[in-house]
C-alpha cells in the first residue's frame, strides 16, 4: 500500500488572524521542540491566538505561541511562552526578511499541526485590516450565506 504523504492532523489554528489580517503569502515551517512540547502538542495543549513571528540574524523565531506543560513532565518541563526557532531555507528567510521589513506587514502563525510525524507551522504574512474592511468582510460574507440559502429554497421547491 502506498503510504499517504500529507496526513496531517491539526493541533491549532489561529481564527483571529484571516479576521484582522488580508493574509498574501502563506509558509510552511518545521519548529525547534524540546520532548515534552512535542508530548503536549500531542496532547492538543497550544494557543496561536496572541502569536507571531519575526526574522532576526538570518533566523525566524515564533514568539508568544502557548505550549501548555506536559502534565507528566518532571522537573525537564518546559517553559509556556519561551521563543521558538522555525525551520526554513535561507531563501525563503531572505523573502520574509524583505516582507517583514515592509510598513503595514506582519508574520503571522495560522496553523499547527502534525505532517508525518513532524510538528509544522504555517506562516501568513498579513496586512492589517481596518475596522470597515472587516465589517465589509462581514457583510459580504451574510450575503454570500443569504444566496445561498435562496438558491437552496428555490432548488427544493422545484
Amino acid at each position: 500500500m502506498a503510504k499517504d504523504n500529507t496526513a496531517q492532523k491539526l493541533i491549532a489554528s489561529n481564527k483571529v488572524a484571516r479576521v484582522n489580517y488580508e493574509i498574501g503569502d502563506i509558509y510552511e515551517a518545521g519548529l525547534v521542540l524540546s520532548g515534552t512540547e512535542v508530548k503536549a502538542l500531542r496532547a492538543g495543549k497550544a494557543n496561536l491566538k496572541d502569536s507571531y513571528a519575526f526574522v532576526k540574524d538570518g533566523e525566524v523565531f515564533i514568539k508568544e505561541m502557548h505550549i501548555s506543560p506536559y502534565d507528566f513532565g518532571n522537573r525537564a518541563n518546559h517553559n509556556p511562552l519561551r521563543t521558538r526557532k522555525l525551520l526554513l531555507h535561507k531563501r525563503e528567510i531572505k523573502k520574509l526578511y524583505g516582507k517583514s521589513r515592509e510598513k503595514g506587514l506582519a508574520l503571522i502563525p495560522l496553523k499547527l499541526y502534525f505532517k508525518n510525524g513532524k510538528v509544522k507551522v504555517e506562516i501568513g504574512v498579513g496586512k492589517g485590516k481596518k475596522l470597515y474592511d472587516r465589517r465589509q468582510d462581514i457583510k459580504q460574507r451574510e450575503e454570500r450565506r443569504s444566496l445561498s440559502r435562496d438558491f437552496k429554497s428555490r432548488q427544493l421547491k422545484v
